[in-house]
């Protein structure tokens, strides 16, 4: 059973300077021309969280960043030596979004299921994830449809919901009941009134999207086939392959790998973000490419909707809907399923 207490809104910001004292501080920053990123944040006198809105980027660069060096070598009489890099401090994640917590749960499964990455895994391990619950999510978000909000049940080790002057806050794993016990000065018991209205506030943020997106059916179509197969033609001609879907999505998590010479003697290993919509994705070394623009659209939606489905019981899509705003072609997820399902 899920530990609950309550956090007035004016302890919030002793709360987080007493919790970071020791560790890295990322939390929602809005920023001069008035967008919102997940930033890491020094000086709480200065910056105070922005929890109004969805930031424009999810947490997956913190976790699995653009670009990253594996390891650095050099080359000598004696052949090649290796070092690997662990800069991993321990890191609190403050205001995080249920689409965005779940999204690492996804990512957990990429990169910690079966082979695990060591350079994910030191991150997660030093990850205190405290999120936000949605109270109104925004026009374009469809987190319902996936299940990955707009209120979560696991997943995290704090959740918020706002209450209005205070926050109603539950514990969602032993790290959180650490933090409840350590700070505890902080918080107040949680009332038969505080109970009711959180309650209240999860049935009517159900009640509030405004986007309607089936992807059971899309998954159910996919799986009968019972779609016009013109669909793959029509959303390739629309798409420019810039990669910008895969780039602001949660869950996309293909990478490429190089190496970075820094003289003769010693150099870089690589791991960098890359997308299956990008030309070169699966060029060949001879410049053959196998898989033409209409078939790599078509494995990106197949892969979302209906084998990670098979594979791990879960779309891969969170339905943040930051593709929608992202997509200048209009073949968002939201776009896709619909015409799928039209």
């Amino acid at each position: 059973m899920l530990k609950k207490k309550i956090l007035k809104k004016d302890h919030v910001v002793p709360f987080l300077r007493r919790l970071s004292r020791d560790k890295r501080l990322i939390m929602p920053v809005k920023r001069e021309r008035g967008e919102v990123l997940y930033e890491e944040v020094n000086s709480l006198d200065d910056t105070v969280p922005d929890l109004s809105r969805q930031p424009q980027e999810s947490l997956k660069p913190f976790f699995f960043p653009q670009e990253e060096t594996i390891f650095t070598y050099k080359t000598g009489d004696n052949g090649y030596s290796f070092n690997t890099v662990d800069e991993t401090d321990e890191t609190v994640f403050f205001g995080v979004r249920s689409c965005d917590i779940s999204g690492i749960l996804y990512m957990d499964v990429i990169f910690l299921r079966g082979p695990i990455d060591p350079f994910y895994s030191r991150r997660r391990n030093k990850a205190i994830i405290i999120g936000m619950a949605c109270n109104e999510p925004e026009d374009k978000c469809f987190c319902y449809a996936s299940r990955s909000g707009p209120f979560l049940e696991v997943g995290f080790d704090l959740q918020l919901t706002d209450l209005g002057n205070r926050y109603f806050v539950e514990s969602g794993r032993a790290r959180g009941d650490a933090i409840f016990e350590e700070f505890s000065l902080f918080f107040q018991e949680v009332t038969e009134e505080d109970e009711k209205l959180r309650y209240q506030l999860s049935l009517e943020a159900r009640s509030l999207f405004k986007r309607q997106v089936y992807l059971e059916t899309a998954f159910n179509r996919l799986k009968t086939g019972d779609f016009d197969e013109k669909i793959w033609a029509h959303i390739a001609k629309r798409c420019d392959r810039c990669g910008g879907c895969a780039h602001i999505c949660p869950t996309c998590t293909c990478f490429t790998i190089f190496d970075s010479p820094i003289d003769e003697t010693q150099g870089e290993r690589i791991r960098a973000w890359d997308a299956c919509t990008h030309e070169g994705f699966t060029r060949m070394a001879g410049g053959h490419n196998p898989v033409p623009p209409e078939d790599a659209l078509k494995r990106r939606f197949m892969h979302k909707l209906y084998y990670d489905r098979l594979s791990f019981k879960r779309s891969g899509c969170v339905g943040c809907g930051r593709c929608v705003d992202m997509c200048f072609g209009g073949i968002d997820m939201a776009s896709f399923v619909r015409l799928l399902c039209s």
